[in-house]
């Protein structure tokens, strides 16, 4: 039965009521709708008045995806997330999830149920210390000393979330949720964010008034404040080139003018070559992650004397990967806003070349466009053999890169689209390109593999009018695949698609690069994943020329859109490698013990 606005409303004033109670009243005091985790004695009692309360549990295969869902859902709606489990195991499950929810910035509330608080220490069925468990990878533990406290410490958990811009745990003895209390159920608290402050942004105002080519890199800041339209004016002011953070595809719209794409990672080569020229960098809502900013394509890119105006909500950013010459702690939004106020009526010293350099972007932007064009496959002389073996073999097995173009050209508009980690998929970074934020997903710098598909089904959830898909190769597919069954039996339709390339790509290319194409432990030997979609109640589809690879894709949104229907589609793909990912943290091996000589 739906329920109205009105039922959902919590209680008011100090009342009587028992501590599940109060825990499920303060959640819809904080707008919770949803929840995913996999049900547990632990929290049985609370789970019993989810539904009458109009909080929607959605079981999952495993706690590792419910930690994903929440992340999704957190990062598509701007909401918390929330994700609970059985104490002990099933939360221990969630920790690789929360890492990456961690750095993305996600408001992901996780609720921890434990041992009960009369049996702590004397080594219990499922006993476990779970706040050590996510102590790095959160930004408030709350931990429920009494049951009267229940709704004091659940509030904070929620409001702290969103406050820090990351996930919290609430851990609750199991016995806490069982008694009766008079409480009354905390107002939440919204944070207000400033511009920063006023000496540092007169400061970074007359930086960029003497700014010959300043480039504005935005970050996932700018996607967490809504800030695109002041990221926007701020670039049209200066006539800036705009550049993407790493991962953050969607934090300007790649149809403007002065959009160059993402630096980082197989990412744009444009937005490298005009970041290169900078005399004044801006960072939006960045915190200058040092993966996304490491040398790429044989470019190291990064302008050596450049001016940095960084500026980010959380002040222990300011100036920790980059020196910086102006750190501004303030919200994206507020603080472009700040900028173009002070810039407005100002002659600039950049004014004069503004045509130059909206004629430089549009020339690198082409020249790269043309490349990925033409660059049809890896030019590596390990991916070069692959592809004479697949002809030899008789094989019809497709070039990655062609495959990402013409996933790129089917593309639905509005899309949202989660890569998991691996070799094709950080190739996608070069070809994925949206028009408005909260609408590309990844690991970021965790870097987990079984990312991709839980992700989607919780951003699905948030926004089930958007069409959604997930990328994965292989190897990262078949750790969270079971999540399909999540989609079936809760009717959140997906579309996935699926490298299939039989190894463990990204890090080959490491054995091929540095240890002389000894491979270990890389190759895989896999099953149709379109016939295991199908076991589980989705639709498969394998595609194995290019042509199919467009109407495959349409095909699947429009049985995700039109016809509720989770679609996996497995592409055949050639064991082409692209660059690795870390060049810097490997080395050429050396053997000191004779029996290893050979092995250089």
């Amino acid at each position: 039965m739906a329920l109205t606005t009105q039922e959902r409303r919590p209680v008011s004033g100090v009342q009587k009521m028992t501590p599940s109670e109060a825990f499920v009243e303060t959640m819809v005091a904080q707008g919770v709708t949803d929840m995913f985790g996999i049900m547990g004695s632990a929290f049985m009692d609370a789970m019993d008045i989810f539904a009458p309360a109009g909080i929607r549990l959605i079981p999952v295969v495993h706690e590792q995806g419910a930690g994903h869902m929440a992340d999704g859902y957190a990062r598509v709606s701007g909401r918390h997330g929330v994700v609970i489990g059985q104490n002990g195991p099933g939360i221990s499950n969630c920790v690789t999830s929360i890492a990456a929810a961690f750095w993305a910035h996600s408001p992901v509330v996780i609720v921890t149920p434990e041992t009960g608080s009369m049996t702590q220490g004397l080594g219990g069925f499922q006993e476990a210390n779970q706040l050590p468990m996510f102590e790095e990878f959160t930004k408030y533990q709350g931990h429920v000393t009494n049951p009267k406290r229940m709704a004091e410490f659940t509030a904070r958990c929620f409001d702290r979330a969103l406050s820090e811009m990351g996930p919290t745990q609430l851990n609750i003895p199991r016995d806490y949720f069982y008694g009766e209390i008079s409480c009354e159920i905390p107002k939440p608290q919204r944070l207000e964010r400033g511009a920063g402050g006023e000496n540092s942004l007169n400061e970074a105002a007359e930086i960029l008034a003497n700014a010959k080519f300043p480039v504005i890199i935005a970050g996932g800041g700018v996607v967490m404040a809504d800030a695109i339209d002041e990221c926007r004016a701020l670039a049209e002011r200066l006539g800036a080139p705009v550049v993407n953070s790493y991962l953050h595809n969607d934090s300007f719209p790649a149809s403007h003018p002065l959009w160059c794409g993402p630096l980082g990672y197989q990412g744009s080569k444009a937005a490298m070559k005009l970041m290169s020229r900078a005399d004044v960098v801006v960072a939006l809502g960045s915190r200058l992650g040092p993966f996304g900013t490491l040398p790429q394509h044989g470019m190291d890119y990064w302008p050596k004397d450049a001016k940095i105006i960084q500026i980010d909500a959380d002040h222990k950013m300011l100036g920790l990967v980059k020196k910086i010459s102006v750190g501004i702690c303030g919200d994206a939004k507020a603080a472009a806003k700040a900028l173009n106020a002070r810039l407005a009526n100002r002659t600039l010293a950049c004014d004069a070349t503004k045509a130059q350099r909206g004629d430089a972007v549009a020339g690198e932007k082409a020249a790269w466009e043309q490349e990925l064009t033409e660059w049809t496959h890896e030019r590596d002389p390990y991916s070069l053999d692959m592809i004479e073996e697949a002809k030899k073999e008789g094989g019809r097995w497709l070039h990655p890169r062609q495959v990402l173009r013409e996933l790129e050209k089917a593309m639905p508009a509005d899309v949202m689209v989660s890569t998991d980690i691996g070799n094709i998929n950080s190739v996608a970074n070069s070809y994925l390109r949206f028009e408005r934020p909260r609408s590309f997903f990844a690991p970021m710098s965790f870097g987990n593999c079984g990312y991709a598909l839980p992700t989607i089904i919780g951003a699905k959830a948030a926004a089930p009018d958007r069409p959604a898909i997930a990328y994965a190769g292989d190897g990262a597919w078949a750790m969270s695949m079971v999540e399909i069954m999540t989609c079936v039996r809760h009717d959140i339709p997906v579309t996935a698609v699926v490298f299939h390339n039989r190894q463990w790509g990204a890090e080959k290319k490491n054995q091929v690069d540095f240890y002389n194409r000894r491979f270990v432990a890389g190759e895989l030997d896999n099953q149709s994943f379109a016939e295991m979609a199908k076991s589980m109640g989705a639709e498969g589809i394998v595609v194995d020329t290019l042509e199919d690879v467009g109407p495959a894709l349409k095909r699947a949104v429009e049985m995700q859109m039109n016809e509720r229907k989770t679609c996996v589609i497995e592409i055949m793909c050639t064991r082409e490698l692209g660059d690795p990912f870390r060049r810097d943290a490997l080395a050429k091996p050396v053997r000191l013990l004779e029996k290893y000589r050979d092995y250089v």
